[in-house]
């Protein structure tokens, strides 16, 4: 692994993995809705949080999404692979001061392609609120 091209395809096997760690601010979420859009008050309104199922405000469930690309982009395999596709499944709320620990393991390499496929989760202390599953094109070596 270089800073630069991070993991190459050949460097890559089933049961790497690596995480990222991210506590959610409160500008985090305010940020993330400016960016995407996303302006849903349950994630930027306390009065109108506090009146729905989650009883207070929610982080975006694609913020939290967010750091397995955080994972890939920068650790593993890192600069130069292009994402391809990613499932995800949203399984519990991240709040405001919750640190979310997102994690990617090597499920599948697919040498027809330099594709490789990844186990995806995302937790905060201790409880799933995600998982999924992502593929990416990984660059060989240079020849």
């Amino acid at each position: 692994m270089s800073d630069l091209n991070g993991y190459y395809f050949e460097d890559l096997s089933v049961g790497m993995a690596a995480s990222y760690a991210k506590t959610v601010t409160d500008a985090d979420i305010v940020l993330f809705a400016g960016v995407s859009g996303d302006t849903n008050p349950v994630h930027l309104s306390d009065e109108f949080a506090k009146e729905t199922m989650f009883k207070g405000r929610i982080a975006h469930g694609m913020l939290s999404a967010s750091y397995l690309s955080t994972i890939f982009g920068t650790k593993m395999p890192g600069p130069g692979c292009i994402y391809l596709s990613q499932s995800v499944r949203f399984k519990a709320p991240v709040r405001p001061g919750d640190s979310v620990l997102a994690t990617v393991t090597v499920s599948e390499v697919l040498p027809e392609k330099n594709f490789v496929r990844f186990d995806c989760s995302c937790t905060v202390d201790g409880k799933e609120v995600l998982d999924g599953e992502a593929l990416l094109l990984v660059p060989a070596w240079p020849e």
